[in-house]
């Protein structure tokens, strides 16, 4: 009996004890990219950091958190044999808050610092601010490859529980 005959049995052994495996296969995987979105939403500005202060120029709106859960494909899609979701954000800017960006110095017009410490923006367009003149590059926070972990780490402790399932 060759190796892929042998899979082959085992596959059809599991399959014949457990006739709903695949779907507890999906069901891991969509609850393991709601974790994920859960993450990447938790992870996302505007939020508070370790000293107490509230961070998110341009994101105060959180419409970046939110499009965390309209984007992502979080039910299981067959393709090619394998089951696919997607963890994504099409806001114009997500990429720059995950992944960094430069920072040229620039005029904003209707920007200004308001009483609170936080970055705002005249509807009027009056006044503004030179942005840039400090910092040069914005660190990225990386948040899609952090929701990728609690998305491996999901799936790593479901199928654990799964495998216990099945040798009793």
């Amino acid at each position: 009996m060759a190796l892929g005959d042998g899979l082959s049995a085992r596959l059809a052994e599991l399959e014949a004890r457990f006739p709903d495996m695949r779907g507890r296969i999906a069901a891991i995987a969509e609850g393991a990219t709601l974790r994920a979105v859960e993450e990447a939403v938790s992870l996302t500005p505007p939020n508070t950091f370790g000293d107490g202060e509230q961070r998110g120029v341009n994101m105060i709106s959180g419409e970046m958190a939110e499009h965390w859960e309209t984007d992502s494909q979080t039910v299981p899609i067959q393709s090619e044999g394998a089951l696919v979701t997607t963890l994504a954000n099409d806001k114009q800017y997500a990429s720059y808050v995950n992944d960094g960006h430069r920072m040229d110095k620039h005029f904003v017009p209707g920007l200004y610092i308001g009483d609170d410490g936080l970055l705002s923006r005249n509807l009027d367009g009056s006044g503004g601010l030179m942005v840039g003149t400090r910092t040069t590059y914005v660190k990225g926070l990386h948040i899609t490859d952090k929701a990728i972990d609690k998305y491996d780490e999901t799936v790593r402790s479901e199928l654990e529980k799964l495998m216990r399932e099945m040798e009793q």
